[in-house]
C-alpha cells in the first residue's frame, strides 16, 4: 500500500514541480529540464495587460458566482431537507446533478444555441459566464449543504424551536444559519476553486473583452515555455490556496461539532 501510494505521489506531483522549476529558467526546449534561472517570466506576466485584465474577470466571476450560489443555495438545500415527499426529494436530487453528469462542453453548446439568438444575443457576455459557473459550481454547495443539515439534525432542533414559540423566521436566521456557517463557508471555497479553474465552458461562451484566466493561459502555451510555467504557477497557487482554506474551514467545523455534541 505505501509503495502504490509513494507512486501516486510521484504521478501527481512530477508535474506541478516541473512547472515550478520551468517557470524560473531561462530556456527550456526538447530537455526533462530547463537551463538557467531567472524571475522575468513572473515579472513579463505581470507586465502583460491581458493576463491582468483576465486575472480581474476571473475574480469578478468567482465573486458574482459565490454570492449567487450562496442566494440560492440556502433555500433551495433547506426546502430539499424539509419536503416531506421522498419522491420529490430524489426528483430534485437528479435535476440539481444534472450539471455533474453533463460534460461542460455539452452545457456549452447549449449556451451558444440559446444566447447566440436575436431573441438573447447575450453570448460572450460577463454574466453568461457567471450563469454558466454558477450553473456548473451550484451542485457541488447543495450537496454539502443537503448533507451537513442532515449531520446536524436541523428539524429536531427547529422542532424544540417551534415549540417554545419561535416563528420560522426566528428559526431560519437564529438556528439554521448559524449552524450551516461553516459548511456553506468550506462550500463556497469549493465553488471558488472550481470557478478558477473552469476552462471547457468558459472557453466556448467567454467573449473577447471577458475571458477568464484559464482561457487566456492556453494561449500562452503557443509561446515561450517558461511564460506559460508561470502563468501556470499563479492559476495553481490560487486553486491551492481555495483548497487549503476549505480543509481549515472543514476542520473547524469538524472541531465546533465535536464541541457541539
Amino acid at each position: 500500500m505505501a509503495v502504490v501510494t509513494g507512486i501516486y505521489l510521484i504521478y501527481l506531483f512530477t508535474p506541478i514541480a516541473l512547472l515550478i522549476v520551468g517557470s524560473f529558467g531561462e530556456t527550456w526546449t526538447n530537455t526533462l529540464l530547463p537551463s538557467g534561472f531567472t524571475l522575468g517570466w513572473y515579472l513579463e506576466l505581470w507586465n502583460d495587460g491581458s493576463f491582468r485584465r483576465a486575472f480581474t474577470v476571473s475574480l469578478q466571476v468567482v465573486f458574482a458566482t459565490c454570492i449567487i450560489c450562496t442566494l440560492l443555495a440556502v433555500p433551495l438545500a433547506y426546502a430539499l431537507y424539509n419536503s416531506a415527499s421522498r419522491g420529490v426529494r430524489i426528483a430534485a436530487r437528479v435535476v440539481f446533478l444534472l450539471p455533474i453528469a453533463a460534460p461542460p462542453l455539452v452545457l456549452a453548446f447549449g449556451f451558444i444555441l440559446v444566447f447566440s439568438s436575436d431573441a438573447m444575443p447575450w453570448l460572450g457576455s460577463l454574466w453568461l459566464l457567471i450563469a454558466g459557473h454558477v450553473v456548473l459550481t451550484l451542485p457541488y454547495l447543495l450537496q454539502t449543504l443537503v448533507a451537513d443539515m442532515r449531520h446536524l439534525g436541523l428539524s429536531e432542533l427547529e422542532l424544540a424551536a417551534e415549540s417554545l414559540g419561535a416563528s420560522f423566521r426566528e428559526r431560519f436566521f437564529d438556528i439554521v444559519l448559524p449552524l450551516l456557517r461553516h459548511s456553506l463557508a468550506s462550500g463556497l471555497i469549493m465553488v471558488a476553486a472550481l470557478s478558477i479553474g473552469e476552462f471547457q465552458l468558459s472557453n466556448l461562451i467567454a467573449g473577447f473583452l471577458y475571458r477568464p484566466y484559464p482561457v487566456v493561459l492556453l494561449q500562452a502555451f503557443y509561446g515561450a515555455t517558461g511564460f506559460a510555467s508561470a502563468a501556470t504557477v499563479v492559476l495553481l497557487t490560487l486553486a491551492l490556496l481555495a483548497a487549503a482554506g476549505g480543509a481549515l474551514t472543514a476542520s473547524r467545523a469538524s472541531r465546533h461539532a465535536a464541541v457541539a455534541q
